[in-house]
């Protein structure tokens, strides 16, 4: 019932749409009227869409033929592309093992001559202590079973035993260089562990990129031996970052020392009060260098300080330089041991031209006098074991 209802108002609206309309044409004095129904304009209608309906069909067809080839001809070029580049590296390869070997000894000659600049006391140092595996033995088996079973092979099997050898080096040596720079963290009275893992937050803040997963075996999971190695050097790496962030650089002349850290009488209201660092006199606009390497998180006026400029290093340490007549870097510039913060005041609480310097950890303060005094000759000692020197050895040793 309400089907029929519907299709009746729908006839109706047609109907309304195209009403019956009449014509008349006058020729040679007479009058003829012309009457289209309206049943014959919604026919007339209904073709003129059906019309139109199948050229739009008729072209989307043809649209989706074309891409469907295009697609199919870059699916085609695709595959070929990678059809290619496997002939390429099968001929590359000729089917010839030995090349195979000759190019990978030419590489692995390449890692030994690196690997041969390495100090030799640090690396006996560490493989005195044990901690790193030894596959020369296990290496020289593999060589020899392979030899037996594969004597195409015996190449490669020795390329791997060479590779073994400098990843055991090169392990003993970055365990070595972690172990020295503990130690001289420990005769700063400084954690080592809690310096580098400040060191390794620090170095994490700005990483990214698609994950490759790095594999050593048929079997997906990558050489113990490769990923000790990854380790040691990442520990390494962290505790030398560490390092650089120790203040070692005096920031001002040492001979003028005009009060050291700790409880003093004020100079302003002759209290009992606390010093939090050192004051360094010298002359108004004097250069203030940087303790060490870090990054600068304030530049400017900061209440009784006056002028002031704060570093913050890597191994979580911050150095605070006050009473300045000028300052030279701005927040969020890196600056590296010895580099020029700004010039000598007396800006703020001061009773003179000096240079305020405090260290602190966890905003705690603490003495600055024996990194300054100390920390030069023990980080000269730590890193004689680099191969390179790092700019804040360089920067210390001015």
């Amino acid at each position: 019932m309400s089907d029929s209802i519907s299709t009746r108002k729908w006839s109706q609206q047609l109907r309304q749409w195209f009403p019956d309309r009449e014509f008349f044409m006058r020729s040679d004095g007479q009058v003829r009227f012309i009457k289209i129904s309206s049943t014959l304009q919604i026919r007339a209608a209904a073709t003129v869409v059906a019309l139109v309906l199948g050229w739009l069909i008729a072209l989307a067809m043809m649209a989706w033929g074309q891409y469907r080839a295009e697609a199919d001809l870059a699916s085609f070029e695709q595959q070929r592309a990678r059809v290619a580049k496997s002939q390429e590296r099968l001929e590359a390869y000729g089917g010839d093992i030995d090349r195979v070997v000759d190019d990978l000894q030419q590489r692995q000659a390449y890692l030994e001559d690196m690997a041969r600049m390495l100090p030799e006391d640090i690396v006996a140092e560490g493989a005195a202590a044990g901690t790193v595996t030894d596959s020369t033995a296990e290496a020289a088996k593999t060589i020899e079973k392979v030899s037996q079973s594969f004597p195409q092979a015996r190449g490669l099997a020795e390329v791997e035993a060479r590779q073994l050898a400098v990843v055991e080096r090169l392990t003993r040596f970055a365990d070595a260089r972690s172990r020295r720079a503990e130690a001289a963290m420990r005769k700063l009275n400084l954690d080592p562990g809690a310096l580098s893992r400040k060191a390794q937050q620090s170095m994490g803040q700005a990483m990214g990129g698609p994950f490759e997963a790095l594999s050593g075996s048929s079997a997906g999971g990558i050489d113990s031996r490769f990923e000790r190695l990854g380790l040691s050097l990442a520990r390494m790496a962290a505790l030398e970052r560490a390092l650089d962030g120790i203040p070692q650089v005096v920031p001002a002349t040492a001979e003028n020392i005009t009060s050291g850290f700790g409880y003093r009488r004020d100079p302003f209201n002759g209290r009992a009060a606390m010093h939090s660092g050192i004051d360094f006199k010298g002359a108004v606009g004097s250069p203030i260098f940087a303790a060490a390497d870090g990054r600068v998180t304030f530049a400017g006026r900061k209440g009784g300080y006056g002028k002031a400029v704060e570093v913050t290093h890597a191994n979580g340490l911050m150095t605070r330089y006050a009473h300045l007549s000028r300052v030279d870097v701005k927040p969020g510039q890196l600056v590296e041991a010895g580099a020029t913060l700004g010039g000598l005041g007396s800006t703020g609480r001061s009773t003179g031209p000096h240079l305020h310097f405090e260290v602190r950890i966890n905003n705690r303060a603490i003495n600055p006098r024996p990194f300054l005094e100390t920390a030069p000759d023990v980080l000269k000692e730590v890193r004689s074991g680099r191969p390179d020197p790092a700019p804040g050895a360089v920067a210390a040793s001015k």
